[in-house]
């Protein structure tokens, strides 16, 4: 049994909380553990996206209130915190995993609130200025309701961001072994921000410099046959951190992107980067 005190803290804003193992599965949380760090790819990420952050709070506005829905074992949340200090409070973790938000507690700094939510029923209104939905609802068989409930959860003209995997071309084994359901293009954005009455504010491909060696190193596998333990082995062989001759140029290539990849749209990208607001 987990130790208690793990759940001090842990907060619910209603009681029909379960986390679906199907979207995301809780085994899942210790790989991400390890990646969020160090891992070329979610610093790349983090990179650009706290500069589309930077770009979109307006100067004067003061501290802002913001949560990481769907954010798993906080890497995003503590980049943030560590990055812009005092700029947003409170900053909250919401997951619909208990283990994820356990997992997270002793590496949030202090402050930071935790409640464990449904996507689906995340029962906010009127409550964030800022809400982040990272590599979250490529997941969910719902994505138009995810961000219709984002949405009611924003204050009136509050910031939803949200990346996802890009473009059906480059979907892969990996993105069965993720558990995705689909990838997007910026047209994607497009109609689900119009179905859940956000307006879109911009919308970018990322991760575009290293898209060639992406295609490439998912080329020529599958998992058709593959039984569920040799898939989650699998799963742990290619989601690591790459040796550090690899992964450092790795880093610094994906580095390059931001500001670039804001200066100039790229034309396509193994991610893509949407702005919403409400």
């Amino acid at each position: 049994m987990h130790d208690l005190k793990q759940d001090a803290g842990i907060q619910r804003v209603n009681s029909s909380v379960r986390h679906r193992d199907v979207e995301y599965p809780e085994d899942g949380f210790a790989t991400l553990w390890a990646m969020q760090e160090r891992h070329f790819w979610y610093r790349g990420r983090h990179r650009f996206l706290l500069h589309a952050l930077d770009r979109y709070r307006l100067a004067d506005v003061g501290t802002l209130s913001a949560v990481d829905l769907g954010g798993g074992v906080g890497g995003w949340v503590r980049y943030l915190a560590d990055r812009r200090p005092g700029q947003y409070q409170p900053l909250a973790l919401a997951d619909s995993s208990r283990t994820a938000l356990r997992m997270a507690g002793p590496m949030l700094p202090a402050g930071v609130e935790r409640y464990q939510i449904d996507l689906m029923n995340l029962g906010w209104r009127d409550h964030w200025d800022v809400a982040f939905l990272l590599d979250v609802i490529e997941h969910l068989p719902d994505d138009r309701e995810a961000l219709r409930q984002a949405r009611a959860a924003l204050k009136p003209g509050g910031l939803l961001f949200v990346t996802t995997p890009a473009l059906q071309q480059f979907w892969s084994y990996n993105d069965e072994l993720a558990h995705h359901l689909r990838r997007y293009s910026r047209a994607d954005f497009a109609r689900l921000g119009e179905q859940a009455g956000l307006q879109l504010l911009d919308a970018r491909y990322f991760m575009f410099l290293l898209s060639p060696l992406y295609w490439l190193a998912r080329q020529g596998k599958g998992i058709e046959g593959m039984t569920e333990d040799e898939k989650m082995a699998l799963m742990h062989k290619t989601h690591q951190v790459p040796p550090a001759p690899l992964n450092l140029p790795l880093t610094a290539i994906f580095a390059a992107e931001t500001p670039l990849g804001h200066w100039l749209r790229f034309p396509w990208g193994t991610s893509v980067l949407g702005v919403f607001r409400r």
